[in-house]
This record gives structure tokens, sequence and C-alpha cells, in this order.
């Protein structure tokens, strides 16, 4: 949060809404993008968003401000998306069967203009493992630094640097096979 956000319990009802809602503001498109990276579809994006804010809101009083407010939202909004995959994973009993599903989404997607190539990409990150799909979406989409996403998502560099690395060779694979 800025300076002026950094004393939230010393705020009153309407400021903290105010405040808020100038939160929402400043997010929600590249908390959108994130999302939709993780879900494809832009209904569920923008469902997973409304749950983002939602959660930010009932949980501003836990914000302590060690870390910034963007990274705040975009663990919440990493969270929410992967409980989000996690419950449609949940309902279908094989795993490759989700996979499949999120790039049949993405291509009945009303909202989705891309061509073969982004879609032939789509479907090839929708077959990547949860950690793998993620730190690649933060990487290729968001070209967040390694030393920013270990603060995000709570692990070493190195980890995410191997995953990134495995996520490219996984996914060059896919576009081999599919080629």
């Amino acid at each position: 949060m800025s300076q002026k956000n950094s004393n939230i319990s010393c705020r009153t009802s309407e400021e903290l809404k105010q405040e808020f809602s100038e939160i929402v503001k400043q997010y929600s498109e590249s908390l959108y993008w994130k999302i939709r990276h993780i879900v494809l579809n832009h209904e569920d994006a923008n469902d997973v968003l409304q749950s983002v804010f939602i959660k930010a809101w009932k949980s501003l009083d836990d914000f302590q401000n060690k870390s910034k407010i963007s990274t705040w939202l975009y663990r919440i909004a990493i969270n929410e998306s992967l409980d989000f995959i996690r419950k449609q994973k949940s309902s279908v009993v094989l795993e490759s069967d989700v996979d499949d599903g999120l790039a049949n989404k993405l291509m009945a997607d009303d909202y989705f203009d891309g061509d073969r190539t982004i879609a032939l990409l789509q479907q090839a990150i929708a077959t990547l493992p949860e950690v793998q799909r993620i730190v690649f979406n933060l990487r290729y989409y968001d070209e967040m630094k390694y030393s920013e996403m270990s603060k995000l998502l709570n692990t070493t560099e190195g980890a995410l640097k191997a995953s990134y690395h495995i996520a490219v060779k996984k996914i060059t694979e896919y576009f081999k096979s599919h080629d």
C-alpha cells in the first residue's frame, strides 16, 4: 500500500471503502490477466477476480505492509485461481481430461481472438502441472523476475528457474508433437 494506506486501522469505514475502491481500479486489469492466464476462460477469470477482491476486502485488516499491496493481491489471485482449477479437477476423474477441458474452454471462449499458434501455446500450457504453469505464466506473460516470484510463491529462485526451464522443454515438445 502507499504511505497513506499504511495505517489501515486508523481509517474510518468510508475512508477504507474509498481506498479499497482505488485499489480495485488500479489492479483489476493486471489481476484479470494473471488470472486469465491460469483459468483461460473470460467468465471464469471474472468470477475468480471477484473472489480475489472479496477475499482481499475481508482480509484487509490482516495486511501487515510486509510486502507491497500488489504482491499481496497477486498471491491471493494465484491462490484463488489454483483453488478454482482444483475444484474443476475434483469433478473430473482424469487430469488429462481437465487439461483438454481447459484448452477446449479457451477455444470455445467468445473473447479468445488468437490464432492457431496462440491456441497451441495455451493448450501446451494447460498440460503443465500447476506450479510449472504458474511459473511459466508469470515469467513469459508478465516478465516477472525470479526474485519477485520467489516472494510471491514462497519458494527459492533456483526452484523457480528449474520449473520454468522444465515448462519450456515440455511446451517445446508439445509443439513438436502437434506440428
